[in-house]
């Protein structure tokens, strides 16, 4: 039913885009409903252009028909529509679970509003429960490692991270990175986190979004239901 759900949120997300509009498209399976809605609209004459968050998505939107340019020729959007992993109600989130972090934050901060498209199975009251992407350099990987495990016990955090995809085989970004999941199960000092851990040399982003989300729409059994920053 999720699949249902979020294809309603995608669907609702839709309807908010205007024509001549600058789009940041997001990555992740909700953000691909959301390219099928966007391409429905655009088949029926609606003129916009897009900027995508991943290699994946941009394959995706190309193959619908979506014009599609980049932020170098293109780099102030008027909105981005992206999904995401968890969210709680001040509308911070937890992005990164497809690995697209760094470019999905990227055109978020370029954007003048970004909308979350979700299943009511995202929101949460306190975020952590879903692990925390830190995107790194493959260079001084343990150094890495080490730096973040240390802030995590500074701020009372689990200490667990995991290298995505293993050690034979770690997943590599669009980027070329990798990385590394903090399982922290509470997040209660978001903003204290984020700012420690871009202060390590080997980091190059984490996913928590803090401040960037504008609106969400969440989709569930009632509907699909407008989420604003309490």
């Amino acid at each position: 039913m999720s699949d249902e759900f979020k294809k309603q949120a995608a669907a609702r997300a839709a309807e908010d885009v205007m024509p001549g509009m600058r789009l940041g498209i997001g990555s992740g399976s909700t953000a691909e409903f959301f390219v099928s809605a966007l391409a429905e609209r655009v088949r029926d004459g609606l003129d916009v252009i897009g900027v995508a968050t991943s290699e994946r998505t941009h394959a995706l939107a190309a193959e619908q028909g979506i014009r599609l340019t980049t932020l170098e020729d293109l780099p102030q959007l008027d909105l981005t529509i992206d999904g995401a992993d968890e969210l709680d109600e001040q509308l911070t989130l937890i992005k990164g679970g497809g690995g697209a972090l760094l470019r999905e934050k990227i055109v978020a901060a370029a954007s003048g509003n970004m909308t979350v498209i979700a299943d009511s199975s995202k929101v949460v009251t306190t975020l952590g429960k879903y692990p925390l992407p830190i995107e790194v350099v493959p260079f001084g990987l343990k150094a890495t490692t080490n730096a973040i495990s240390q802030i995590l016990g500074e701020l009372g955090l689990p200490q667990k991270l995991t290298l995505r995809g293993g050690e034979a085989a770690p997943f590599v970004t669009d980027g070329g990175h990798y990385i590394l999941d903090a399982h922290l199960e509470a997040i209660t000092q978001a903003q204290s986190l984020a700012n420690r851990l871009v202060e390590i040399p080997g980091v190059v982003e984490h996913g928590l979004f803090i401040g960037l989300a504008t609106k969400a729409y969440v989709a569930g059994a009632n509907g699909v239901k407008t989420v604003l920053p309490a």
